[in-house]
């Protein structure tokens, strides 16, 4: 089996991610995905890395990541560069599934477990499309989501309740569908317990975020330490701990003012606290941690195992998160969960991007044996990611179940592909 052509696929209405489908002689089609730049991560895919991927057997996915890896010499960048190599990783591994006729997990190795408990990260339906190339104000198909311009910054006190009209997915029948980001500053309490009822037993969220251009991050008021409170305070009055919640904060501030904010949180016992501070800043992240009743987590910032060497031995992060589409692929994704494993660190992939970026990360969760949670977003599950491919994992009960179907297990869906705002560029034949 030969690779014969290697395809980006752009969509106007939903511009932050470009997808890459791998095509061989055997009829195969291999799909990945990345997010951010996407025009630069497409020219990095045709220009540079297509031509070395043309002809070769796609059976060879980790000489071959190696061969992109050294040839836009990769070590830490989390550049475009890396981004594509990503993309086509996964694609890669995708073939290689199909192939074989056995889901990705068990070509990574084999699973060690059939279920893996997810997380909902609280953003809202038009948070996926709020950045990128090319959205000219157009509509996703099937109505709902109308904007995908800049997601505004969340009003600081008050406002509406997160809740919305849209159009069901499956049915096109009107419903209320939740916009999670408002919800979560406006009542915490309420959005906690309407997960509860879907399932999920933990939950993120940002509230300290809307704070920060104030002053730059460089200082945080007592006054606002207690506003960025008042949603962790409300999930505990409502629910008590039946919900777990993590803090993201976002990497915005000071460390001066990142430690009042963690020495704030510790009155939550929470799940984690997402980076308090860049990721590569890992004597910083050792000074938050010391603090910090919570594990700190960190970071889908980095990429290539090599990032996060320092981020285990010295930066006594508490939570390994990767993101399988930024840092190197599901072959990068591996190595990384491994050297974790080593350092008895857990791991969570990170998804609030795409749903091949969601799949991949599943088929991570269900094969490494350290993996905690996995990141889910139920407004992008709802709204954007059924428009976009065939098939989703199965989350039910606040568990994602084990893919079944050979390779990733996801398609692009037809009428996506057809869309006259959706762009297919090739190289090969």
């Amino acid at each position: 089996m030969k690779i014969t052509s290697i395809e980006t696929v752009r969509c106007a209405w939903y511009p932050r991610p470009v997808w890459v489908q791998v095509r061989t002689d055997d009829g195969l089609v291999g799909l990945g995905e990345t997010t951010g730049g996407p025009g630069a991560v497409e020219e990095v895919v045709h220009r540079e890395l297509a031509d070395m991927l043309i002809g070769a057997t796609p059976f060879d996915v980790e000489g071959l990541h190696a061969a992109m890896v050294r040839r836009m010499r990769l070590w830490r960048s989390r550049d475009a560069a890396l981004r594509a190599v990503s993309a086509l990783d996964v694609a890669l591994w995708d073939i290689v599934g199909q192939a074989k006729s056995e889901p990705i997990w068990r070509m990574l190795g084999g699973k060690a477990r059939d279920s893996i408990r997810v997380y909902n990260t609280c953003a809202s339906a038009a948070y996926a499309v709020r950045r990128g190339e090319g959205a000219g104000g157009l509509s996703r198909p099937g109505g709902g989501l109308t904007s995908p311009s800049p997601q505004p910054s969340p009003a600081r006190r008050g406002g509406e309740t997160g809740q919305s009209k849209t159009k069901s997915v499956k049915s096109g029948e009107s419903m209320v569908s939740p916009d999670d980001l408002q919800w979560f500053l406006t009542d915490a309490g309420g959005l906690a317990k309407s997960l509860l009822d879907d399932g999920f037993t933990a939950m993120k969220i940002w509230p300290f975020d809307q704070f920060a251009p104030d002053t730059g991050g460089h200082h945080i008021s007592s006054a606002d330490i207690e506003m960025g409170l008042a949603p962790f305070r409300s999930i505990r009055d409502a629910v008590g701990n039946r919900m777990e919640v993590a803090a993201e904060l976002h990497a915005v501030w000071s460390l001066p003012a990142v430690l009042r904010i963690v020495d704030a949180l510790n009155e939550f016992d929470l799940m984690w606290v997402e980076d308090p501070v860049g990721a590569h800043d890992v004597e910083a992240l050792a000074q938050v941690a010391r603090i910090s009743r919570s594990p700190v987590a960190g970071s889908e910032a980095l990429a290539t195992r090599e990032s996060y060497v320092d981020l285990f031995d010295r930066g006594r992060v508490g939570v390994c998160m990767l993101d399988v589409c930024w840092v190197g692929g599901l072959t990068e994704a591996k190595a990384i969960a491994a050297m974790a494993q080593a350092a008895k660190v857990p791991v969570t992939p990170h998804d609030c991007t795409g749903p091949v970026n969601l799949m991949a990360g599943l088929h991570l969760s269900i094969h490494a044996p350290n993996v905690l949670v996995q990141e889910t977003v139920r407004a992008f599950n709802r709204e954007v990611y059924p428009h976009v491919v065939d098939r989703l994992p199965r989350i039910e009960g606040g568990v994602a179940h084990a893919p079944a179907d050979p390779g990733l297990g996801m398609a692009l869906r037809k009428e996506f592909l057809r869309d006259p705002v959706t762009r297919i560029r090739t190289s090969g034949r």
